[in-house]
C-alpha cells in the first residue's frame, strides 16, 4: 500500500476529529447561526432598555401639552402644520409635519419600518408606532407598486398596460425607476405614520394645537400680508407651480389674495409636499366643482355648456326649458294677478 501525502493525512485527521466531535456532541456553531442569536440578543436588550426608561422617565402631559402649544406659536411650523386636500367638500387635518413634531413631544415612542415582502411587482412595508409607556403597539402593512402612469411614451419605453382615464386620454403604466419607488415608498410610509401617530396622541390637544395653528396663520399674514403672499407663492414655485396656475385656480389675480384663500392655499401646498396630492388633482378638482354647479368655490364659478346650470334632479331636468322653444324676451310677461289668470 502507498504511503499517504502529507495533505491526504491532514485531511483524515480532520475528518476523525469531525466524526469525534459529533459523537461528543461539540460541533462548532455555525457563523451564520452565532450572527443571528447575537442579533436577536441585541435588538432584545434594546428593547428592555427602552421599557426601562419609559418606566423610569414617564411622559408628563402638561409639558407635552406646553411643547405642542409652543410649536403652534411658531409662524414657520404653523405654515405647514395643516394639510387640506379640495376633494368634494374638501379633506383637512394635522399634516404630516405636525404629527412628527407631536410625537417627539409625546416622549417614549418609537416609529419603526421594515419590509416584509418584496419582488418585482411590489414591496410591502410594515409601519409601526410603539408606546413604550402603554405598552401599545399600532401597526400597518403599505403596498408599494413598483409602477408609474405616464400620459407619454418616451424613446424605448415599453408600457405594461394602458387605459383612458375620466377626460378621455390614454395613460401608460410603466415600469418605476428606482427613484419612483422610493418616492412613493415614503409617501406610503409618512402618510401611515400619520395615522398611526393621531391613535396615540390624545385628541383634545390635537384639536387644542390646530385651532392655535389657524390663529396663528391668521396673525402672521395680518402682520405683513404682502410677505405672506410672497411666500407661499415662493413655496408653491419650489414644487414647479406657477403664478399662473395659482391665478387660474383662484379665478383672479393673487394680489387680490383673500385671507381664506391664503390659508387654503398653504394647506393645499404641505398637502402636495407630503404627496397627500397633486397640482394637477387640486385643478382637475376644480374644474370638476365647476362644471358640476356652476360654483368650484373659487374662480369664476363657469357654467357648462350653455351657460346653463346642470339639473340635479329628475323634475328639475323635466321642467327645464326643451330644445327649441322660445326664448324668454318672446313670452309674453304678466304685470299683475290678473294677466295671469285672464
Amino acid at each position: 500500500m502507498n504511503q499517504l501525502t502529507q495533505k491526504e493525512q491532514q485531511d483524515r485527521d480532520a475528518g476523525s476529529q469531525m466524526v469525534l466531535g459529533q459523537q461528543n456532541g461539540n460541533l462548532p456553531t455555525p457563523l451564520a447561526e452565532t450572527s443571528t442569536a447575537a442579533f436577536a440578543a441585541q435588538q432584545r436588550a434594546l428593547i428592555e432598555a427602552r421599557y426601562i426608561m419609559a418606566m423610569q422617565r414617564p411622559r408628563d402631559m402638561d409639558q407635552v401639552r406646553e411643547r405642542m402649544l409652543k410649536d403652534a406659536r411658531r409662524p414657520s411650523f404653523a405654515a405647514v402644520a395643516r394639510y387640506h386636500k379640495p376633494v368634494g367638500k374638501g379633506v383637512e387635518g394635522p399634516s404630516i409635519r405636525f404629527v412628527e413634531a407631536a410625537l417627539r413631544n409625546m416622549g417614549n415612542l418609537i416609529t419603526e419600518t421594515a419590509t416584509i415582502f418584496d419582488d418585482e411587482g411590489k414591496r410591502i412595508v410594515r409601519v409601526s408606532v410603539t408606546d413604550f409607556e402603554a405598552n401599545v403597539i399600532y401597526s400597518q402593512d403599505v403596498t408599494v407598486t413598483k409602477t408609474v402612469e405616464r400620459k407619454q411614451l418616451k424613446q424605448g419605453d415599453v408600457p405594461i398596460s394602458s387605459r383612458l382615464n375620466s377626460y378621455g386620454q390614454m395613460t401608460y403604466l410603466l415600469p418605476g425607476t428606482d427613484d419612483d419607488v422610493l418616492n412613493k415608498q415614503n409617501a406610503l410610509i409618512s402618510k401611515a405614520v400619520r395615522t398611526l401617530g393621531l391613535r396615540v396622541i390624545p385628541g383634545d390637544l390635537v384639536d387644542e394645537a390646530m385651532r392655535l395653528v389657524l390663529s396663528t396663520q391668521r396673525n402672521e399674514d395680518a402682520r405683513d400680508p404682502d410677505a405672506a403672499k410672497r411666500a407661499i407663492l415662493d413655496s408653491f414655485a419650489s414644487i414647479g407651480v406657477t403664478a399662473a396656475g395659482i391665478r387660474d385656480w383662484l379665478g383672479h389675480d393673487a394680489a387680490a389674495l383673500t385671507p381664506k384663500e391664503l390659508t387654503d392655499l398653504r394647506a393645499i401646498y404641505s398637502a402636495i409636499r407630503d404627496g397627500e396630492t397633486t397640482w394637477k388633482s387640486v385643478m382637475d378638482e376644480k374644474r370638476k366643482k365647476d362644471d358640476g354647479d356652476g360654483d368650484g368655490g373659487h374662480g369664476n364659478g363657469n357654467a357648462p355648456e350653455g351657460g346653463r346650470k346642470k339639473p340635479s334632479s329628475l323634475k328639475e331636468a323635466l321642467s327645464s326649458k326643451p330644445e327649441g322653444s322660445p326664448a324668454a324676451s318672446e313670452i309674453p310677461q304678466a304685470t299683475s294677478d290678473d294677466d295671469l289668470f285672464g
